[in-house]
């Protein structure tokens, strides 16, 4: 079972961003994608999430777990997607953030689930707090937290880790893949961060044709 991309092509406006990108994401594993700004990293996770701007085209497939998913709503795809911005709902605790991204079922059953995505992401002090009384690092934790509450089949990492200090960065980075692992995740990463390459042998280089 894994996260398989076909990218035949992708394009702008501009002109053709990506031809004939293949990746094969096992579970419990992370994949790279490395190269300069403006090369398509960032498209290509929007073509399998499904939020590519109406003025992007691209032709391929999007199978997870043997499933083409590309002709799916977004919300139906179980892919999840965490960014360098935590997107963190400004006018609700930690908590509701939390469950806001919890399926559906028993009160109860969603209140421990939260619990224990904060103990997970050793935040369970701050279930009542403020996102904006958080500090950066704060924040990031619970953006993810929140992103693998929504149970995803796959994850897709943009740059999450850029706009945090050399510390925070590597003890998110410890975090995020530690999770990903555990929970058996196939995970596409997009960074510009050789430190964060979690494996050399799943690291693809993008940049221009």
């Amino acid at each position: 079972m894994s996260l398989q991309i076909h990218i035949a092509t992708l394009s702008s406006p501009a002109g053709l961003l990506v031809r004939d990108l293949h990746l094969a994401i096992a579970p419990a594993t992370i994949h790279t994608l490395m190269g300069p700004s403006g090369c398509g990293k960032s498209s290509v996770l929007a073509a399998v999430c499904g939020t590519l701007a109406p003025r992007m085209q691209w032709r391929g497939a999007v199978h997870l777990h043997g499933q083409r998913i590309d002709s799916l709503p977004v919300h139906a795809r179980r892919v999840g997607i965490l960014f360098q911005d935590d997107l963190l709902f400004a006018h609700m605790t930690v908590r509701e953030n939390l469950l806001f991204a919890v399926p559906t079922g028993p009160a109860a059953a969603r209140e421990a689930a939260v619990a224990q995505a904060l103990r997970d992401v050793e935040m369970h002090d701050f279930a009542l707090a403020n996102p904006a009384r958080l500090s950066g690092g704060q924040r990031a934790r619970v953006a993810l937290a929140r992103a693998l509450l929504a149970q995803p089949s796959a994850l897709l990492l943009d740059e999450p880790f850029s706009k945090l200090d050399a510390a925070l960065r590597e003890r998110m980075r410890a975090l995020v893949f530690g999770l990903v692992r555990h929970r058996g995740i196939p995970t596409l990463l997009v960074t510009h961060d050789a430190a964060d390459v979690a494996d050399p042998n799943l690291l693809t280089h993008m940049g221009p044709l």
